[in-house]
Order: structure tokens, then C-alpha cells, then sequence
């Protein structure tokens, strides 16, 4: 598989398979059930299968596929340590790789984009793509820069080449995964995939525009141009289907940390990830979107020290309407966490996250919404798969008092992104298993927070 297939009917047939490859293996492992074997292994062959098929199939067809993978992965802790270990490396992999396109496509979209001109300015094009994500890939190049004279004054760059019709593609995919999701969803016990998939339809234009993620990198680059723990490669050029910025060397990204990485470097780079995320609104006005490890690039310290983290890809970000998190947002955890159940339903009423006519149970509230809270209890907090898990299980039981809060409760357009963020920056975490003093960075950063 060398570029998007354009046709859709091709990628709505291989996305509609994957329900009725599920519904065949689940008439196999009856049969198999029948023969003797434990409804327990059957269940786990049966769930594993169905997420290599899964997994497979959305990082080959790339688009609204790729993205839907990436989105799941990054909630990769959440699932149960039987179902999520025997495929966490396709998982994993997914973050970071996807099939190239042919180098003439590259050159076709560069020039579409940037004029008949762009080889005076991009002097050496890699043909081979440094990275790949899910509408576009990245090739390492050198631009020349007119205004200082020689060619020797060239600079290395990342030119970010979107697929050709990848904005169908990605739109076509949503559709269709949006159809498929219920029947491929009892493989992944804990992930709400329809939701997550309606998430993704949401934001897709702003992803494809990359004019736009120019202006929000350019913004980023300048707030966080002198930052000792956080680097942003800076804008170069910027076309309709193309976007060149600085190059960023890194070894690799914290996916790395999360399969290798010493408890030192889980902890330091898991710190700085946190305080990037609070600190890009309150300098930007934006919120970083996109949580998944691969878009955090390690830059190494010297004498083999934790060093910094480079963050990439501004295609999905909040412009926040007041230019910072909503200050409700931090006083109703504060609610939350002093357990003030009577108070956080008239807040969460107040903000529209309940409709007029819907009646909660204030206990049940404050349990339910227990995982958003539970890391600011205390001075320092441990992020664990254990916890995750612990937390997915409890609010996905039935027998659980608060189970049937997630259909009571509304989510406003205004936090789409930032719930997005916040639940995919504690999975970040917890595949990370940091230990970070989170409570101390929410009186910081979080608008609203801070006692009084």
C-alpha cells in the first residue's frame, strides 16, 4: 500500500468488514467453546484477532482510519492488561508509522502547493518520509533561505506533505467508522468508540487546513521560543496541501520512553508534558489537542540526562473563546474534589454538562467524575495502567450505582477538545507511569482552581 486509496468504495468495503470479521470469529470461538476450550482463552484469542484486523486495517488505509487508531491508542492503559498486552505493540507502532506514498506524489503535492518554483528553495528533498501520520507525511529537506545570500546557508527542514485526497478519504472513513463502531466495540470492553469517532467528525476540516496549524505552530513557537524544557520548530512556508518548519532532531518520541524508559525519565518527561499542556493556553490562547506520544519528540541532555521535549503537529487545537481554560472548568473540580456533590450539580447544570430536565444523584456524580479528580488529591500523584484500568472498569460496571451517569450527562461544544485532551493526557500518563505533582500545576495554571 503506497498512497491513499482514492476510491471509496474500496475503503468503505475493508471498514464495513471489519464488524462481520468480528461476528465470524466470535461463530468460530462458540465452536471452539463447544470443543472444550475455556470461555476465558476463547475470549482473549477472540478480542486479540479482532484488534490485529482492527489496528491493520486503519493504519494501512490511513485518513479517518489512521486517526481513529491513533485516538484508541493513546487509551491503550485503559484497557484490560489481558486484552491490551498481546497486540500493545501494534498499538504503539501505529503512533509512529504508516506506509509511504511514491516520491513523485510528494514532489507533485510540494509543487501544487508551493509553486513550479519550490526547488530554488528546497534545495535537497529526502525521498524517503522521516515520519507518517494520518492524513500526511513528513520528509526531512534543506531549504535555502534567499535573504542570507549562499546556497551553503541552508537549513534543514521538515516538509509535511498532505496525501492526496486525504480530505475525502478522512470524511468518507469517519462516516463509515461511525456506522461500524457498535459492532466492533465489545472487542475493546472500556472504550466508548462511537463517541470518540463523533469527536473526530467535529474537528476534521480544522486538521486538513494547514494554513491554519501554520498560524497555531507560528504562535506556539514564539511562547515558547526561549522555554528551557519545551521546543517548537518554528514555521518556514506554508501552502494549501504543504508545511515546511525547522527540523527538530530527535532519537525518537515518548513512545520510546513508554516501551524503554527508566522510572527517572517517565517521571521528568511525564512533568513536562503536564506543564506544556497548562502552559500553552495561558501563553497561546490554544490548547495542544493532539496527546498521543508521538507527536512529543525527545531531544536527549547531555551525559545521557533527561533532556527536553519537542512537540509537534498543531493541526488539532482548542482556540479557547476567552483566550484560556474556562474558569469553570478549574472551580468545578475544586467542587468535585472537596466532594460538594449538591454544589457540582448545580455547577455542572449552570455550564450546560446537564440539560434542565435530567436529575442526577449528587453521590453518584461525585463517584463517577472521581478520575478527573482523584491526581489533585494529593501533593504528588503516581500514574499507573493499574489505575487506569481500575477506573475504565469501575465506571464501565453495571452493577455500579453511577454507571448510568454517562447518559445523563451532556457534553458542550465549547470542551469537546479540552475533554478530549484531559482524557487522553491521563492515559498519556499513565502508559508513562509518571509521578508528577499535578495538584500543585492546576493551582498554577488552571483558571479557577486555586482555593480561597
Amino acid at each position: 500500500m503506497t498512497e491513499l486509496p482514492r476510491r471509496a468504495a474500496a475503503r468503505t468495503a475493508r471498514l464495513a468488514a471489519l464488524p462481520l470479521g468480528y461476528a465470524g470469529r466470535q461463530a468460530v470461538g462458540l465452536g471452539k467453546r463447544l470443543g472444550g476450550r475455556s470461555a476465558e482463552v476463547v475470549a482473549t484469542e477472540l478480542q486479540q484477532r479482532t484488534a490485529e484486523q482492527l489496528f491493520r486495517t486503519l493504519g494501512e488505509l490511513k485518513g479517518g482510519a489512521m486517526k481513529l487508531g491513533q485516538a484508541m491508542s493513546v487509551l491503550e492503559a485503559a484497557l484490560p492488561e489481558d486484552v491490551a498486552a498481546p497486540y500493545r505493540d501494534t498499538l504503539t507502532a501505529l503512533q509512529d508509522s504508516a506506509p509511504p506514498m511514491p516520491t513523485q506524489t510528494v514532489r507533485e503535492q510540494i509543487a501544487r502547493s508551493l509553486g513550479e518554483g519550490w526547488q530554488d528553495e528546497l534545495v535537497w528533498l529526502d525521498g524517503a518520509p522521516a515520519a507518517a501520520a494520518s492524513i500526511g507525511q513528513v520528509h526531512r529537506a534543506r531549504w535555502h533561505d534567499h535573504s542570507l545570500g549562499d546556497v551553503d546557508t541552508a537549513r534543514e527542514v521538515a516538509v509535511k506533505v498532505q496525501y492526496p485526497g486525504a480530505g475525502e478519504a478522512l470524511m468518507a472513513d469517519l462516516r463509515q467508522l461511525a456506522r461500524v463502531a457498535r459492532g466492533v466495540a465489545p472487542a475493546f470492553p472500556g472504550i466508548d468508540i462511537k463517541p470518540l469517532v463523533a469527536e473526530l467528525q467535529a474537528r476534521a476540516a480544522d486538521e486538513l487546513d494547514y494554513r491554519l496549524e501554520a498560524q497555531a505552530q507560528a504562535a506556539y513557537a514564539v511562547a515558547f521560543r526561549d522555554d528551557p524544557m519545551v521546543v517548537v520548530p518554528e514555521v518556514v512556508a506554508v501552502g494549501e496541501q504543504v508545511l515546511v518548519t525547522e527540523w527538530l532532531e530527535s532519537p525518537h518520541s515518548l513512545a520510546h520512553v513508554i516501551r524503554h524508559g527508566t522510572q527517572e525519565e517517565r517521571d521528568h518527561y511525564g512533568r513536562i508534558f503536564v506543564q506544556f499542556l497548562f502552559d500553552g493556553p495561558a501563553r497561546t490562547g490554544m490548547l495542544h489537542a493532539d496527546p498521543h506520544p508521538g507527536n512529543f519528540r525527545i531531544i536527549p541532555g547531555a551525559d545521557g540526562r533527561p533532556g527536553r521535549i519537542g512537540v509537534l503537529d498543531y493541526g488539532a487545537v482548542a482556540r479557547l473563546p476567552e483566550g484560556r481554560l474556562p474558569e469553570a472548568m478549574g472551580r468545578l473540580i475544586r467542587i468535585a474534589l472537596d466532594n460538594s456533590g449538591d454544589d457540582l450539580v448545580a455547577g455542572l447544570r449552570e455550564e450546560g454538562f446537564i440539560k434542565d430536565r435530567i436529575r442526577v444523584d449528587a453521590d453518584e456524580l461525585v463517584d463517577y467524575l472521581a478520575p478527573f479528580v482523584e491526581p489533585a488529591r494529593h501533593e504528588t500523584f503516581r500514574f499507573t495502567r493499574a489505575w487506569m484500568r481500575e477506573q475504565f472498569e469501575r465506571i464501565n460496571n453495571p452493577r455500579n450505582p453511577s454507571f448510568a451517569m454517562a447518559t445523563k450527562l451532556n457534553l458542550p461544544t465549547s470542551y469537546l477538545l479540552i475533554h478530549r485532551t484531559w482524557l487522553g493526557g491521563l492515559g498519556l500518563l499513565a502508559q508513562l507511569e509518571t509521578e508528577a505533582p499535578f495538584r500543585a500545576l492546576m493551582e498554577e495554571h488552571l483558571p479557577g482552581f486555586a482555593a480561597t
